[in-house]
């Protein structure tokens, strides 16, 4: 009989089962792929940064080096080379996490993971064969899917979703992006540094529509400039592939129909919880319409011993989201009483320049009749910035009219997928922006936009506009 059972090793269950071992409690894990890790670790946020990464240092030794004053002759894309540095990437990080389950006297259980009853869970392993283990408590951890629309067959060759685009043999000539979010723009934006033709289709009047507005028009003209195509407001009703060319048709907000033409469409218009042969009902788990486990704010379900974390719960699909529940619900476990701040919980967009956010956006503000000021500052006006070519994005904050208190912190520049921590640092510990203006920032570092910006939120006084 096990103390907890984690059934998925993605971030929130892998980290899950590593607070619970830390805690005394006898921990096992059942993961139904053959490497631990989750989407995160194989097929999301790892292998799409290794490819990003990849096609920036391609991107800058084409646009930028000349400028630098390096010169380079014969440029090439060695995509089987990109793809197998991405492959050693995951490989490094996946037997990261098989080492801390040893590190921790986890036991893992590879097969699929699903419930005979509230206490019993049946692994059923690849040849068929299975087996029983017992737990006095249970995390559900098993994450998300690629969502899809109903008339769309997603074949995986030319139709993919994000899990194939990070395997692709050749650079697409055309590739066409259903759907402006995160995924489709992190994607989008490999291949369209390496020469091809984007164009992105988005039903909303937005990219990146769940983060402030002002982020997703500065994010759409730096996309620009890499020559994307954009198709807002576009609702796509068709998509069909022609064998080597697939045909995507839209309707616009007049209901006119537009007809694009490219060799491969990424559908990247969200994930749905994954709860596919869980056997959640022979728990008497209650699962709602939209697919997700129905948690209360200690993240336990219905059944007393059974929680559920990440993708698979309400709320945004981050991995370190994932993780900070993860260590929520083993300590809720331990009779502790942690506590998450959702507000306060970052999201990033790791296109270049990175978007990242923390807290309300100026639209939540207005529809809360929250009265607010706001400092922006552009990176044009960082030195650091004019430094390294990188003079895209402004940083963006929003602070209580009144008491000065930080309330949102938006920023599109470089690093600012790091530079986002502090932000949630001050708003943590509720920092007003005349605190973070009057904290020394070292000269010269992208960090001095934030508290620049933060000067200008604070009686328009910053000092480099």
């Amino acid at each position: 009989m096990y103390d907890v059972i984690v059934i998925g090793s993605g971030p929130g269950g892998y980290v899950a089962a590593i607070r619970a071992a830390q805690l005394g409690m006898k921990t096992a894990i059942v993961e139904k792929y053959p490497t631990l890790g989750g989407t995160c670790l194989n097929v999301g946020c790892i292998p799409s940064k290794a490819l990003l990464d990849s096609s920036e240092h391609y991107h800058n030794a084409a646009h930028t080096f000349k400028t630098h004053g390096i010169n380079l002759s014969s440029l090439k894309v060695d995509l089987k080379q990109m793809i197998s540095r991405k492959d050693d990437v995951v490989k490094q990080n996946v037997e990261g996490i098989q080492y801390l389950m040893k590190k921790n006297k986890i036991d893992v259980y590879q097969g699929l993971g699903s419930f005979v009853d509230k206490s019993t869970v049946k692994v059923t392993k690849d040849d068929g064969s299975s087996e029983q283990i017992q737990g006095k408590n249970i995390i559900i951890a098993t994450g998300s899917k690629p969502s899809t629309l109903p008339f769309i067959k997603l074949d995986k060759k030319r139709v993919i979703t994000s899990t194939e685009a990070l395997n692709l043999n050749e650079i697409p000539k055309k590739l066409i992006v259903i759907g402006g979010g995160v995924i489709g723009m992190e994607l989008g934006s490999v291949y369209g540094r390496m020469g091809a033709k984007v164009s992105v289709v988005e039903y909303m009047d937005s990219l990146i529509p769940t983060m402030d507005k002002t982020m997703g028009k500065e994010l759409q003209k730096s996309l620009k400039k890499l020559g994307f195509d954009f198709y807002l407001k576009h609702k796509v009703v068709e998509v069909e592939n022609k064998g080597k060319e697939v045909i995507v048709k839209a309707e616009n907000a007049k209901g006119e129909t537009v007809e694009l033409k490219a060799d491969y469409v990424l559908v990247s218009i969200g994930r749905r919880p994954y709860t596919d042969g869980l056997n959640a009902e022979a728990a008497g788990i209650k699962v709602n319409d939209k697919g997700q486990v129905e948690v209360d704010d200690h993240l336990r379900t219905n059944v007393p011993n059974i929680y559920a974390i990440g993708d698979v719960v309400k709320g945004a699909m981050l991995a370190h989201k994932a993780e900070e529940e993860g260590t929520f619900v083993a300590e809720v476990i331990a009779g502790q009483k942690p506590h998450i701040n959702y507000n306060l919980i970052p999201g990033v967009v790791y296109t270049w320049p990175e978007v990242a956010a923390v807290g309300y956006t100026e639209e939540q503000l207005k529809e809360k009749g929250i009265k607010f000021k706001t400092g922006k500052f552009p990176f044009m006006a960082s030195g650091r910035a004019r430094a390294s070519m990188d003079t895209d994005g402004l940083v963006k904050v929003l602070a209580d009219a009144e008491t000065d208190e930080i309330l949102g912190v938006h920023m599109i520049g470089p690093r600012v997928a790091d530079m986002i921590a502090e932000a949630v640092v001050a708003m943590e510990f509720r920092a007003s922006a005349e605190d973070i203006s009057r904290m020394s920032h070292a000269h010269p570092t992208y960090t001095e936009a934030f508290k620049e910006a933060c000067l200008a939120a604070t009686d328009n006084r910053a000092l480099h506009i």
